[in-house]
């Protein structure tokens, strides 16, 4: 069985962690490496007292000459960190990048929302992405992108449940690209592990709910639109001929995402019965193994998917207010981070898809 080192940079954060607990199961991976920045010369037995087979691992200090040598590099680092690490990497090795930095293809949507110096895009690490469909109809993927690969940008995990959400209705044409609406519940972790008192006082955030990122500041937002775009089969260029309200809530749970998405259906649509909206989502999603569309009347739960790579998806239609209503739940550090990443960096080395990744939540 073949057996790849990894080391991973950002390692006592919340996404770094979670690469590791997955990665701690897998039988293809062994970390050797443990990185990180204040926390460096410490053990892993202080800061992942949750995964015990790393616990000797000390963290050292984040430079490529700590992280070269290893046959994959995961890097979990604050946006504009990676991309300055990115080009000292070795070129053999399989990096992958949680953050920003190398996930948008157009430079103009990065000056706008994050600034600062612009990094090349690297493979982009949804493998259930629509990217158009082929002469007979049957939909591309971005998995198709990502055997042999040896960079791989992680998606957001907002951007996750949002693209997952609505991409099959945009692929078949049945909403108005102009009117998506996303409000999305979402996890503390999804804030990061930084000392904010909004997020780590637990007297500012149990039994509070609180919106953040919003009027259309979300750092998410261009990622999300080049995926429609993609979706519709169009460049990131096209990006442009979507718009998006977007709203998250942090919500009192330490994990989890549920993305309400909505908009106007097109004529195509408003003439579709709903059991033919929802066939639309199905048949996107058929062989796609980690996605579950859940049967009719059941509405996905943040609950039911937490510590797997799974997403649980429904649509439903508002005829009143003529607009379709989609919903993702995801464990926003799983499948919204390292799960995915996990996935993607098994079909860049060859491995089976779902190799060390379970679909299975814990509930309740």
């Amino acid at each position: 069985m073949a057996k790849y080192t990894v080391a991973v940079a950002g390692a006592t954060g919340y996404a770094g962690g979670e690469a590791l607990r997955i990665l701690a199961a897998h039988p293809n991976f062994e970390v050797t490496c443990v990185a990180g920045h204040s926390s460096v010369g410490e053990s892993m037995a202080k800061h992942m007292p949750h995964i015990p087979q790393l616990a000797d691992l000390v963290v050292e200090d984040t430079t490529p000459e700590v992280l070269n040598g290893h046959d994959v590099i995961i890097l979990a680092l604050p946006h504009g960190a990676s991309g300055k690490l990115a080009s000292q990497l070795d070129p053999e090795a399989v990096v992958v990048d949680l953050g920003a930095d190398h996930r948008l293809e157009e430079q103009s949507a990065w000056d706008a929302f994050y600034g600062g110096d612009f990094y090349e895009h690297w493979t982009y690490g949804m493998p259930e992405l629509i990217v158009g469909t082929d002469e007979s109809g049957n939909y591309l993927r971005q998995r198709s992108a990502l055997p042999e690969t040896k960079r791989i940008a992680g998606p957001g995990c907002n951007v996750t449940a949002t693209t997952l959400a609505m991409q099959p209705g945009i692929a078949q044409g049945l909403i108005e690209p102009k009117s998506v609406v996303a409000d999305l519940v979402v996890g503390y972790s999804g804030a990061g592990k930084n000392l904010k008192r909004t997020n780590l006082l637990a007297a500012e955030a149990l039994q509070a709910a609180l919106p953040y990122g919003v009027g259309g500041t979300h750092r998410h937002i261009p990622e999300i639109l080049q995926n429609f775009a993609h979706a519709a089969g169009k460049s990131a260029a096209d990006a442009k001929d979507f718009t998006l309200s977007f709203t998250p809530v942090l919500a009192p749970m330490s994990r989890g995402i549920l993305a309400t998405v909505s908009a106007t259906m097109t004529d195509k649509a408003k003439a579709m019965t709903d059991a033919e909206i929802r066939e639309v989502w199905t048949k996107a999603y058929e062989g796609q193994d980690f996605m579950v569309v859940l049967p009719e009347g059941t509405l996905p739960s943040t609950g039911n998917i937490i510590g797997s790579n799974a997403a649980h998806l429904q649509v439903v239609t508002d005829r009143n207010a003529g607009r379709i209503i989609a919903f993702a739940a995801i464990d926003n550090l799983n499948r919204g981070t390292a799960g995915q990443a996990v996935q993607s960096l098994n079909i860049a080395l060859g491995l089976p898809e779902d190799q060390g990744l379970t679909k299975i939540g814990v509930a309740p």
